[in-house]
C-alpha cells in the first residue's frame, strides 16, 4: 500500500482467541469496509486501491484480514465461512461507527450478504465484485473432480496449486460442512439498501449467471449489475477499478 497517510497495521482482539490485523482511515461516513476473498488479504490490488480512493475523498475506510489470512493470527486451515463472517461482524460491531457500505470481493460477497442479514440497521449499501455466495455448495463441487471430492472426504482437506501465483490453495472438509450452515440461497435475503455488483463475463471461477442469481435473490429493488465482457475473476484492471470507484462514490454520496 503506497498511500502516504496509510497507518501501520493495528492488531485487535477478534471474536475468539485470534487477533485480527486492521488498517483504518478515519473520515466521513458512511464508511467503507473491505471484505476480501478466499485466501486473499488486505494488501491486494482492489483493497489498497479502495483505501487510497476513500482516503483521497476523505471517507472512512476499514481494511482487515480474516483470521488465518494475511497479517492476522490463526491458521488458515482452521477457518470456515462462519468463522470469517464472525470476524467481519466483530470488526463491524467494535471497530466502526455509523452506517457502513460493505465492499465484498468473491467470498467477501457471501460474507457481505451474511452481515446484511445479521446487522441490517448498520448497512448503508453493498458493492460486490464477482460475489461468490454459497460457493462451497453451488460452485466448488461442480469444478472439482470426483477424485478431489473423495480426497476431501477421506483426508479432511485438498491442497491444489493456486491459479494466480506459486502458492497452494487448501480446501477443508470443515469449510464445506460449515458452508452448509451459512447459505444465502436457502432463505430470503431481505436487503433494503442499494446494491451495486461488478462482474466479468470471462470469469471462470464465479460465472456471471451465478452473480445474476445473487442479484435476483436480493429483496432490494435498487440493484444494478455491471458486466464486463472480457473481465476475469480478478476484476482489478484500471477500467474495472474505475467502475468500482463509481459505484462506491454513488453509494457514499
Amino acid at each position: 500500500m503506497d498511500h502516504k497517510s496509510t497507518p501501520p497495521v493495528t492488531m485487535v482482539d477478534g471474536p475468539k482467541t485470534d487477533r485480527l490485523a486492521v488498517r483504518q482511515h478515519k473520515g466521513a461516513g458512511p464508511g467503507l469496509i473491505w471484505l476480501g476473498g478466499y485466501a486473499s488479504d488486505m494488501l491486494g490490488t482492489k483493497a489498497t486501491a479502495l483505501y487510497d480512493h476513500a482516503a483521497g475523498r476523505g471517507f472512512a475506510c476499514t481494511l482487515f484480514d480474516y483470521s488465518g489470512h494475511g497479517e492476522s493470527d490463526g491458521a488458515f486451515e482452521d477457518g470456515t465461512i462462519g468463522i470469517w463472517a464472525r470476524d467481519a461482524l466483530h470488526i463491524l460491531d467494535h471497530h466502526t461507527e455509523g452506517p457502513q457500505v460493505l465492499v465484498g470481493s468473491s467470498m467477501g460477497g457471501w460474507i457481505a450478504g451474511l452481515l446484511a442479514r445479521w446487522r441490517p440497521e448498520r448497512i448503508a449499501g453493498l458493492v460486490l465484485v464477482a460475489p461468490a455466495p454459497d460457493f462451497t455448495d453451488a460452485l466448488m463441487p461442480l469444478r472439482m473432480s470426483a477424485e478431489d471430492l473423495s480426497r476431501i472426504k477421506q483426508d479432511g482437506k485438498l491442497v491444489v496449486p493456486s491459479e494466480y501465483d506459486d502458492s497452494e490453495m487448501v480446501y477443508t472438509a470443515a469449510l464445506f460442512s460449515d458452508g452448509d450452515h451459512h447459505l444465502i440461497f436457502d432463505q430470503p435475503l431481505d436487503v433494503d439498501v442499494p446494491v451495486r455488483i461488478l462482474s466479468g463475463m470471462a470469469d471462470d471461477v464465479v460465472p456471471w449467471r451465478h452473480v445474476m442469481r445473487y442479484a435476483d435473490h436480493l429483496s432490494s429493488t435498487d440493484v444494478v449489475v455491471s458486466l464486463v465482457k472480457a473481465g476475469d475473476h480478478r476484476m482489478s484492471g484500471p477500467e474495472e477499478l474505475k467502475r468500482l470507484f463509481a459505484f462506491v462514490d454513488e453509494l457514499t454520496a
